[in-house]
Order: structure tokens, then sequence, then C-alpha cells
């Protein structure tokens, strides 16, 4: 129901992606690969963007196209019935226009901007809101409200200048990004897509290294020009923390390809409990010849029960060591059990203490440092596809000096891994003989 494309500056939000799919829908031409929502009765939309002006230049340009050029935009000519209402005190600004739906009936498409404020997204039922750049929160959430008896759909498209807002918290955590103002690459995967589990919204990330049309010359003077802080925001789709991050170490950096961990390889897992956040689990390997540590799967998840968690872990192997912090010895308001006895009964094997330091403690700037400079040595490493585990080392920042607990179960999960590596476990061969399709050939432990 709400999908956001929270993208680069100059890859196509607008015309390729908003209102192309506004198109579609307002007229029912769809094409034969179309895959998404097909309404097959005529319906009522708006588009909307910041101002009056922008909505005329942008939006409306568009799907209808330029001023005095009527019917060169996404909607064809011969699918606009009249001439569109006007848009009294803007020159050239549309407020409605009547589109021919395929089934003969009439679509109502309204033009509305932010700055009308609130009040004026207040009225009728939608079937269709497309908002392209960023709205207030209040405006968003009055837009819902017009979508919520049809079944309605929203649309947002916009690159995220305004930092980590409410509207774009609540598409977060989004996609595989690379964290840290690095010119971008050509090693970065594509854009990848993500659904919250148990919500029906989902957000698409895109940077200039996944479209064809900016060309290198391009993207370099582009580059230049941008505003060194604002760089992550315009060319990749990363909002803009504003404090700094904590993780600047160019994702590529850190970024292998996922690989049958060698038997060799010490394994351990640790988790961060969901009490009033998700829980979250980070499968981890390493190399003590090298001095390499290996990301090698990720579990994150909210509103489930223990047994549930433990299901999704047990896969990982029932032998492996879990590393968990001190909340692990609160007691569940239901049963009374300790969070960690909990897991324990379910067949995980917690450790039988709370993470801390080899030389005590459980200083949490400590395990950063650790982190950040095996990031820097090279000796930290993650497995590529691990979107959930890259979404929040994008997003951890800092605030006033501080580090901000968002969006960080993940990035706490390997931390207290990596403080308890010390009782990191090599398989043994009746381990590997217990588990499931145990005793074929290389580690089996790939990243999931």
């Amino acid at each position: 129901m709400e999908r956001c494309f929270m993208a680069a500056n100059r890859v196509g939000k607008t015309f390729g992606v908003g209102g192309y799919e506004t198109a579609l829908h307002l007229t029912g031409l769809y094409p034969a690969w179309w895959e998404g929502r097909r309404f097959t009765q005529p319906i009522a939309a708006w588009a909307a963007g910041d101002t009056a002006e922008t909505t005329r230049d942008i939006v409306q340009s568009a799907l209808m196209g330029p001023i005095g050029e009527l019917g060169t935009g996404l909607i064809p000519a011969d699918a606009i019935i009249g001439e569109p209402s006007r848009r009294s005190g803007v020159t050239g600004a549309f407020d409605t226009a009547r589109i021919r739906h395929v089934s003969g009936g009439v679509s109502l498409l309204g033009f509305k901007s932010y700055d009308q404020g609130r009040k004026k997204f207040q009225g009728t039922a939608k079937h269709l809101i497309w908002l392209d750049e960023e709205p207030p929160s209040d405006v968003y959430d009055e837009c819902m409200l017009r979508l919520m008896t049809t079944d309605g759909l929203m649309l947002c498209t916009f690159t995220p200048l305004q930092g980590l807002t409410d509207i774009a918290l609540r598409f977060m955590p989004a996609s595989h990004t690379a964290p840290g103002a690095t010119r971008p690459g050509t090693t970065r995967p594509g854009a990848e897509a993500a659904r919250e589990g148990g919500i029906n919204r989902m957000c698409m990330q895109a940077t200039w290294d996944d479209v064809p049309h900016l060309t290198p010359a391009q993207k370099d003077a582009l580059w230049d020009a941008i505003p060194e802080h604002q760089r992550d925001a315009r060319t990749k789709g990363i909002p803009i923390l504003g404090a700094g991050r904590v993780f600047t170490t160019p994702e590529e950096k850190i970024t292998c390809e996922p690989f049958d961990v060698p038997r060799s390889f010490a394994r351990i897992a640790g988790v961060d409990f969901g009490i009033d956040h998700p829980f979250a689990a980070a499968r981890c390997a390493w190399d003590r010849d090298n001095d390499i540590w290996y990301v090698t799967g990720s579990y994150r998840e909210k509103d489930a029960t223990p047994p549930l968690h433990a299901a999704a872990l047990r896969p990982w192997g029932t032998w492996v060591p879990i590393a968990w912090p001190h909340d692990g010895l609160n007691r569940d308001k239901g049963s009374g059990d300790q969070l960690a006895a909990q897991y324990r009964a379910h067949g995980i094997n917690m450790l039988p203490e709370h993470a801390t330091h080899e030389r005590g403690g459980t200083g949490v700037e400590a395990g950063i440092m650790e982190m950040i400079e095996r990031m820097q040595t090279g000796r930290f490493k993650v497995f590529r596809g691990l979107a959930d585990w890259f979404e929040e080392y994008r997003l951890y920042h800092r605030k006033d000096g501080l580090i901000v607990k968002l969006a960080d179960d993940l990035i706490s999960a390997t931390r207290y891994a990596l403080m308890m590596r010390r009782y990191a476990e090599v398989e043994r061969t009746e381990q590997r003989r217990l588990r499931p399709g145990g005793g074929g050939g290389g580690g089996g432990w790939m990243g999931t």
C-alpha cells in the first residue's frame, strides 16, 4: 500500500517511477509485463509536490506536458478530456484534469502542493496519491486517511535531503547502500527492495550507479558541484544524518562475496533482545590465523516470541555459542523467566554469562572502536547481500557526541559476538554429523 523510492538525484524518480505508474493507473493502459496493481475502473488520484510552482514544473509537466504543450507528457494526448481546470494565482498550473480510462469511464487527477497545508488534503477518498519530494508528516498522515476506504496506493519519490525525518524513518531501514561520502563506483550491488515484516510498506533506493544514462564525466561534474554534506543523499539516496556517521569506511572495503566458511574458522553469533525494538542476531566467523572477522548471516524480526526467534536461529547450528547482552538477565513479565534462559530452553547455546570485553566491562564505545579499527585495517568483512545489516551500518550515527540508539539491533548483535570471540568454537566432526544435511563437503555456512 505504501511505497517509497528514496533515491539519488537525476536517476528518474519523477518521470520514470512516480509519473509512469500514476499515468498507468489513471488510464488503465498497463503494459503486458505489468505485475503490480491494476485498476479496472476509473480512479480518483492526487499528484503533489513542494509548492504550486514545483508541482507545475515537475509533476504536472511529467504527466501532462510542459506549459503550452498539453498532451506531451506521460498521459497520452487522446486520454486527456478537454482542458484541465486551472489553479488560481499560479500561471499555467492545473487544479484538476479528467483522464479517459480504458474501461470507458473518467479518472480524476487533482494537483496539490504541500505549501497549501494539511487541511487542503482533507476531502474525499482517493485510489492513488503520488507525493513527489518528501512531504511534511501531517500531510502524509492526512493522505493516508484518504486511501483507507479504497485500499488505495501511496507512492513517494524523493531524495532524502531533510535527513532522518518522520517520513524517512517510516520507510527505514531501506536497502543495501554504501555509507560514507565516497564517490560512487561500480562495485555496489543494484538497488534492492525490502518490506517491513507485517507492514504493507516498501522502500527502494537507487544510486547513480543504478542508471545507464549518467556518464562518468557527468557524474564527476555533478559530484564536484554538490556540497560535501549532501553527497550521500544526492548520489545514493542516503538520508543526511547531520552530526556524522560512526562508520565511515567505504562499504566496498568491508564487503565480500559469500563463501562456504572453512571448518577451521571459529563460529559465534550475537543476539540483541527485542524488548522494545526488533530482536536481531548476527552470525559470525573468525579466521583466527589471519585475525579476520566475518559477518556471514543476519536475522532481524519484531513482534515475535522467543520460540519463533529460536526456531530461526537453530538452523545456524545448535552448537554455535550465542553472545548476549546484560538485559538477557531481565525476567519476562509473563513467565518470570530470564530472557537468556528462555532461549536455552528452546535449544539455543546461550553463553553462560552476558557479553563483556576480554578485560572486563561492557562499554559500547570500546566495542565500536574495535569494529572501526578492524574495518580500517581490512580485518572486518560482511557477506554481500546482508541488506538489513548494511542498512544499520549506514544509519549508525552520533548526535551531540553520543551514539543515537536507532536501528542498531544488528550492529549491537555483531558487537556482542566480537566482544565474546574468545568463546568462539570450531565445528567438530560429531557436531557436523548431527547437523541437518551434515556430512557433506565444505563449511555449509553461507550467509542468509
